[in-house]
């Protein structure tokens, strides 16, 4: 005899229906996320984490308000950015070429390409700098790096590769989190400085300022997010996912970057040592006050910020420059496919391999000023961000509100204001 069907409980399909609509909507979040994480976890590179070394060494807790300040204002430029992305599916100078002329794009790019070389340059220099530690010559530890990245950009697909950057970007969060809870800082000391600025307002304390700006807003990464949700075929249905993107993204920035301001704030600041020539003599001076394993974990965050830039800073270059003229890019192409956009990739990467080979070159002179040249040139760039975000015939539905551009322009005034008492503390002392 057959045996009736267990009756269904009332509610039950519209139950399972919810919960697959909850977990697709997810699942399509999941798949949006990318370019807002990858661009922060790669803001804290070679020259990021020298930069922010330096900040905790030389002026302790002091610096901790500048990252908290720069939380917002990243959030508005990235934001900003990957909402152009969305909304022309081109990239930034693209867009100026087709919006302002090609002497407008040629100027534009070659501004971001010149901040860019000295960014890749810190990138080798930081990766130099921590293989020295374990006795690896400087030439080999760059070809090494260099033919590493080409290799692991030209030969994968574009989900790979983000894994990877991912992957790395993890890594180095993990170091330096570990790191500064070794070092036993004084956190309320932290806190109260990151609420409250501190400090003497002097030509280093103003140079510190505008190199930490210009490491965790920098010209690359505005083209860079932009180009990112371009080749990752994203769409204007996506700009709710892209935000939570760029927000975590940010987040980690400047989580990860105070972490490693109050590292060394808590060791070297603290115990009188606050003349350190890199990153890498932070993390060998890190061993006798907070511990082999706080040492060797800041090391292994140095490696891994600078492998990570050096992946995203040429690649952001390569995109840059083929935007500019209109050649094909992205990830997913082949060499063949694509020539210019390799070619252009390994010849940044090459080129600034060859500084490595320079004797005497002074390397944290180089790691740092390329972070304040960053911040000099980064208003350039944002000035044409935001006339392309205010466009209503480029931008359509996706056009900027006016609190975003009233908080994009502030931001945009802000650096401009902060390089020209740059440029007047350097003159007149």
């Amino acid at each position: 005899m057959t045996q009736p069907a267990a009756p269904t409980r009332q509610g039950e399909p519209q139950a399972a229906r919810r919960s697959l609509g909850r977990r697709m909507r997810f699942a399509a979040v999941l798949a949006v996320l990318g370019p807002g994480i990858v661009s922060g976890f790669a803001d804290n590179d070679a020259g990021g984490i020298t930069t922010y070394s330096l900040a905790g060494a030389r002026f302790g807790y002091d610096l901790l308000w500048v990252l908290l300040a720069t939380q917002l204002a990243l959030f508005v430029t990235q934001e900003i950015g990957a909402r152009i992305g969305l909304a022309t599916g081109q990239g930034l100078t693209g867009l100026i070429r087709e919006r302002f002329g090609v002497r407008w794009a040629a100027f534009a790019a070659l501004t971001m390409l010149g901040a860019n070389l000295g960014t890749t340059v810190a990138e080798f220099a930081g990766i130099s700098a921590v293989l020295a530690l374990f006795g690896v010559p400087v030439p080999i530890s760059a070809l090494v790096a260099a033919v590493a990245v080409i290799a692991l950009i030209s030969r994968g697909s574009f989900g790979r590769v983000q894994y990877v950057f991912v992957g790395i970007g993890l890594v180095v969060s993990a170091a330096y989190v570990v790191s500064a809870a070794l070092a036993n800082p004084d956190w309320s000391r932290a806190a109260a400085s990151l609420v409250v600025p501190h400090g003497t307002l002097d030509g280093a304390y103003m140079l510190a300022v505008v190199g930490t700006v210009g490491t965790t807003i920098t010209p690359w990464g505005q083209g860079f997010i932009q180009a990112y949700v371009v080749d990752k075929r994203l769409r204007p249905e996506h700009l709710g996912a892209e935000r939570l993107d760029v927000f975590v993204g940010v987040l980690i920035t400047n989580v990860i970057a105070g972490f490693v301001v109050v590292a060394c704030a808590a060791t070297l600041w603290a115990s009188g040592q606050r003349d350190i020539a890199s990153a890498a003599d932070a993390a060998r001076a890190l061993e006798p006050l907070a511990g082999n394993l706080a040492s060797t974990l800041f090391a292994v965050g140095i490696l891994a910020a600078s492998l990570l830039g050096l992946g995203v800073v040429p690649l952001a270059s390569a995109y840059t420059a083929c935007e500019a003229f209109g050649w094909e890019q992205g990830v997913d192409w082949r060499w063949r496919e694509a020539p210019a956009f390799y070619g252009l990739l390994a010849f940044f990467i090459g080129f600034a391999a060859l500084f490595m080979l320079i004797p005497g070159l002074p390397l944290i002179q180089v790691m740092f000023s390329a972070q304040v040249i960053n911040g000099l040139l980064l208003p350039v760039i944002l000035v044409f961000v935001m006339l392309l975000a205010g466009d209503r015939r480029l931008m359509g539905d996706l056009v900027s509100g006016r609190i975003n551009l009233a908080l994009g322009w502030l931001v945009t005034v802000v650096i401009v204001v902060m390089s020209a008492v740059l440029v007047v503390t350097a003159v007149w002392g």
